[in-house]
């Protein structure tokens, strides 16, 4: 496979070839569930569109965060430094359980379909620590994202940002669909007694979970 079309703007383009067969495995992977979707379902069916939304924009964050390793190359010393990668993976799961700890403490209080469980503010630092740890989305552009890249083309680095910028398009479409999608179904839930049940034991076993799963995340080898 070529990875050239030439030069546009000064710098190196992959071909629309290169291009189309990047969105077909970006799409792929959207739409296997992972973290990222299990958050942004909680999120929005606990708390409503506009937290579940500020949700999507704290993981296209990550994903932004991850575009940028693998485009400076920090993904591949991190895989490579045992350090490093400990140092890294170890303070976001402290994060994430300490978060899905206090939930589940937290005293339910008293729900209606215009009070969310967390703030607009907190629902988004969440997504970037979600997205930026998030293991799935990390084996991708150490293993697979590097295969649409001409490492030996003067502009790779470039290359990368080209290719992350339609990788975090693309995320954010799906992901704020998924979004849109499940905060309507919160006023069905607030019927009866399952949103409360999902704004306290879902959500922090959620955390919980994603923060034991980013424990096991080892390195690539």
């Amino acid at each position: 496979m070529e990875h050239l079309a030439g030069n546009c703007y000064g710098w190196a383009v992959p071909e629309l070839s290169t291009i189309f067969a990047f969105c077909v495995a970006t799409v792929a992977l959207l739409l296997i569930p992972g973290p990222a979707v299990l958050y942004i379902l909680n999120r929005s069916i606990a708390d409503g569109r506009r937290v579940g939304l500020a949700a999507v924009a704290g993981l296209e964050v990550g994903d932004a965060i991850q575009v940028t390793f693998a485009a400076v190359g920090l993904s591949a010393v991190l895989a490579a430094s045992a350090t490093l990668f400990n140092i890294v993976k170890w303070a976001g799961v402290v994060y994430l359980v300490y978060t899905g700890v206090r939930t589940l403490l937290k005293v339910p209080t008293a729900v209606d379909a215009d009070q969310a469980a967390v703030t607009t503010q907190q629902a988004f630092r969440q997504g970037i620590i979600v997205n930026a740890l998030n293991p799935k989305t990390a084996l991708f552009f150490l293993s697979i994202f590097p295969q649409f890249v001409d490492t030996n083309a003067t502009h790779a680095s470039l290359q990368s940002l080209f290719l992350g910028v339609i990788f975090v398009v693309l995320a954010t479409i799906f992901n704020g669909s998924y979004s849109l999608m499940a905060s309507g179904l919160r006023h069905l839930l607030l019927r009866g007694k399952t949103l409360p049940f999902i704004q306290r034991y879902v959500s922090g076993m959620l955390f919980v979970g994603l923060g034991a799963l980013a424990a096991t995340a080892g390195r690539t080898k």
